[in-house]
C-alpha cells in the first residue's frame, strides 16, 4: 500500500509531537528535586546509628538535588500525611518532622513550587520515653455539659423543618444529648435562640448550648449579645473566632471581661476554632483558651476539608492544642458526605485520645447515611500513638510563643510577651529548663511543655501584642 504525501506529513508532525511530549516530560522528571540522602540531626545520634531513626519535632537533614528554602516537605504513613516547610541552617537543608507524625516507617518527599515531587526516602519515627499526663483531653476537667454526643444548628428551620418532636427523635436515634444552636453573629441576637427554645428542648430530654460567630471590632457589644444568649436559658456558650479575629488580642480579652462579668466566671464557656494553631499564628487562642477564658477546647477537626486523613489531622490537632491545657471535645466533620468508615474512625480515635466529648457540623447538613453511621453503637477506642508537641525555637512567631512567654514571665518579668522567640527568649527558656533539672536546649519538647504547664501564666496588657 502507498501513502500520500499528505498521510506521511501527518504522520511526520504525529512523530514530533509525541517526541517533544516525551521530551518535557523528560525534562520535568529531570528538573524535580532528588533526594539522595537523610542524616539525624546530629548525624552522631545514637538513635541513628543503625539507619535514620528520629522523634517527632527532631530535625533532619536532606541532601539532594534542586531543594530551595521553604519547599514543602511531606511526611507520609500508611493513615495520613503532615508537611512542613524545608529550612536552610548552618548544617545544611533541614527539616523538624511535623507533631502528629505516626510511629513508624514514614516516607519523606520534597515538592518544588511547580507541584514536582521527588523520589521518596524512608526514615523511622520512633517514641521518646513515656511520660505522665499525655492524654489530650483530660476527660476528668471537661464540664459535664459538653460530655458525650453533640450536634450543631445554624439555622434551625433548616433542621428537621425546625419540627422540634424530629429534631428530638433523631438527636436521640443518634446517642445526641447536645444540640449547639446559633444565637447570635457579632453584636446581633438571633431571634431563633430563645427562652421559649430552650425550654421546649428542654422538655425533650436535650442540653441546650448557645454559640455565636464573633469578629473582635466591637467586642463589648458581642459580649452583650452572648450575654442575652445565657439569659435565654443556655446550658453553656460557645465563642467561634476566625479568621475576622486575628490580631485582635486586645479586643479578645475585652470580649471575655466583658462576657465574664456578665455570666461570671464559672459558667460553662467553649471556644471553637481552626485546629492548626500554627496555620493561624495571630489568632489569639492564648486569650480565649487562658485565664479567665473557655473551660472546653472544640478544635473543628474537618478532615475532608482539610484534604487529609482523620488520623493525620486529629494527630496534628492534639500536638497543637495541647500547649493550652484546656480539654478538648473536638467538632468533628458530618457535612459534605464523609465516608462511613472516616466517621467511625472519629468516633474511635477521639476515644482513644481520652475526649469525653464530641460533637458534629452542622445538623443541616448531615446527610441520612451520615446520621445513620453516627446511630451506630460507639467503636471500640483505638488508641494512638502520642502525637507529641509544639517545638518552637529561636526565630519562631505567633500565639504559641506568646503561650510560651507568658508562662516564662511568671518567673522572669523581663522576659517579652511579644510573639518572637527571640535570643533573649531563647536565654528565658534555658533558664528556666536548667532550673526544672531539664536538658537547656533552648527549645520545647515534650517534657519543656508540661513543665511549663505547671507555671501560672502572667496576663499581660495586650495593647502590646501586634
Amino acid at each position: 500500500m502507498k501513502l500520500g504525501l499528505a498521510t506521511i506529513a501527518c504522520g511526520l508532525v504525529l512523530l514530533l509531537a509525541l517526541f517533544g511530549v516525551a521530551t518535557t516530560t523528560a525534562e520535568a522528571a529531570s528538573k524535580a528535586p532528588r533526594l539522595t540522602g537523610i542524616r539525624c540531626v546530629p548525624v552522631t545520634a545514637k538513635a541513628c546509628r543503625k539507619g535514620v531513626r528520629v522523634a517527632v519535632g527532631k530535625q533532619l537533614q536532606l541532601q539532594g538535588r534542586g531543594l530551595k528554602r521553604g519547599m514543602r516537605v511531606s511526611f507520609r504513613w500508611s493513615r495520613g500525611a503532615l508537611a512542613t516547610k524545608l529550612v536552610r541552617s548552618r548544617g545544611g537543608w533541614t527539616v523538624r518532622v511535623p507533631a502528629g507524625t505516626a510511629l513508624g516507617t514514614v516516607g519523606v518527599t520534597v515538592r518544588d513550587g511547580r507541584g514536582r515531587r521527588s523520589n521518596k526516602r524512608n526514615v523511622r519515627v520512633i517514641a521518646l520515653a513515656p511520660l505522665p499526663s499525655l492524654n489530650a483531653a483530660r476527660p476528668g476537667e471537661l464540664p459535664a455539659v459538653f460530655a458525650g454526643n453533640g450536634m450543631w444548628i445554624w439555622y434551625v428551620n433548616r433542621s428537621e423543618g425546625g419540627n422540634l418532636d424530629a429534631i428530638a427523635a433523631r438527636a436521640r436515634a443518634a446517642g445526641v444529648g447536645t444540640v449547639f444552636v446559633k444565637s447570635a453573629d457579632g453584636g446581633d441576637v438571633w431571634s431563633q435562640f430563645t427562652t421559649q427554645l430552650v425550654a421546649e428542648l428542654h422538655a425533650r430530654g436535650l442540653r441546650v448550648c448557645a454559640w455565636q460567630f464573633v469578629y473582635g471590632a466591637a467586642p463589648e457589644a458581642e459580649a452583650t449579645a452572648a450575654a442575652a444568649s445565657v439569659a435565654a436559658g443556655a446550658d453553656c456558650f460557645v465563642i467561634d473566632a476566625e479568621t475576622k479575629y486575628e490580631g485582635r488580642y486586645a479586643a479578645a480579652r475585652r470580649y471575655l471581661a466583658a462576657l465574664r462579668g456578665a455570666i461570671g466566671p464559672n459558667y460553662p464557656l467553649g471556644f471553637t476554632s481552626f485546629p492548626y494553631v500554627d496555620y493561624h499564628p495571630r489568632l489569639p487562642y492564648s486569650v480565649f483558651l487562658g485565664p479567665g477564658g473557655a473551660q472546653a477546647n472544640l478544635p473543628q477537626v474537618y478532615w475532608k476539608a482539610i484534604g487529609s486523613s482523620v488520623d493525620a489531622v486529629s494527630a496534628k490537632t492534639v500536638a497543637q492544642n495541647r500547649v493550652y491545657a484546656t480539654p478538648i471535645a473536638p467538632l468533628g466533620q458530618s457535612y459534605d458526605a464523609p465516608k462511613a468508615a472516616d466517621l467511625r474512625r472519629f468516633r474511635a480515635l477521639w476515644a482513644g485520645y481520652g475526649a469525653a466529648g464530641l460533637s458534629w457540623w452542622s445538623w443541616q447538613a448531615t446527610g441520612g447515611a451520615a446520621w445513620s453511621v453516627l446511630s451506630e453503637p460507639a467503636p471500640a477506642p483505638v488508641v494512638p500513638s502520642d502525637p507529641g508537641w509544639p517545638t518552637l525555637d529561636q526565630g519562631a512567631t505567633g500565639d504559641q510563643v506568646i503561650w510560651l512567654q507568658q508562662h516564662l514571665a511568671s518567673a522572669d518579668p523581663s522576659v517579652a510577651v511579644d510573639a518572637k522567640f527571640t535570643a533573649a527568649t531563647k536565654k528565658a527558656l534555658q533558664a528556666f529548663q536548667s532550673a526544672r533539672g531539664l536538658p537547656a536546649t533552648g527549645e520545647t519538647d515534650a517534657a519543656t511543655w508540661q513543665a511549663l504547664l505547671t507555671v501560672p501564666v502572667r496576663v499581660v496588657d495586650w495593647t502590646a501584642v501586634k
